[in-house]
């Protein structure tokens, strides 16, 4: 087998690799079983890993540095370099995976909850970054102080600092105790 250039579709973008030695499946096969084994979820990576597929994953990626203080680790773009094909951004221990839509994979928003040290400095800073307001700072029954913020994308980010751990039997009463307040505009939970 020889050695070149190899051409790829990735989500729909052609994009070329770098030469690259070709092997068939069955060479690969048992070069596999040779080596140490890997873990299943990568190191840095957890179980359960956001993955945001938006129109401008540039512009996203801005507002999670911004916003959050997040960390760009990792990042792979078209020839060009208009579009990011993935990237791994880093909030706090956890890794969200970031790409740019295209006609295969289209763009969609989500909601995502993370726990932060100051949940009203976060809040601030992703106002500052552009993003919108859902819920101010609150403290709420279940002992979290939480906010909400949604981004330009459509994604809404809900903050949160935990201040107090309670047993099931106080979560109990407690929830009881909140179904039975009307909320701002008189209703009840």
């Amino acid at each position: 087998m020889g050695c070149g250039h190899v051409f790829l579709r990735y989500r729909g973008l052609c994009i070329r690799s770098y030469t690259t030695k070709i092997t068939t499946m069955e060479k690969q096969s048992k070069k596999s079983k040779s080596k140490k084994s890997v873990k299943a979820v990568p190191e840095g990576m957890h179980t359960v890993t956001p993955y945001l597929v938006v129109d401008d994953a540039h512009g996203l990626i801005r507002f999670i540095e911004q916003a959050f203080g997040g960390k760009t680790t990792a990042i792979m773009k078209t020839d060009d370099g208009t579009k990011v094909m993935h990237a791994n951004v880093e909030v706090g221990d956890s890794a969200i995976m970031v790409t740019d839509s295209n006609e295969t994979y289209k763009a969609g928003a989500c909601r995502l909850y993370l726990y932060v040290e100051d949940v009203d400095k976060v809040y601030q800073q992703a106002l500052q970054a552009n993003g919108s307001s859902l819920r101010e700072p609150t403290d709420e029954f279940y002992g979290d102080r939480s906010c909400g913020v949604k981004d330009s994308w459509g994604n809404e980010w809900w903050i949160a600092t935990h201040f107090e751990d309670l047993t099931p039997e106080e979560m109990k009463q407690r929830m009881h105790e909140k179904m039975e307040e009307p909320d701002e505009v008189g209703r009840y939970a």
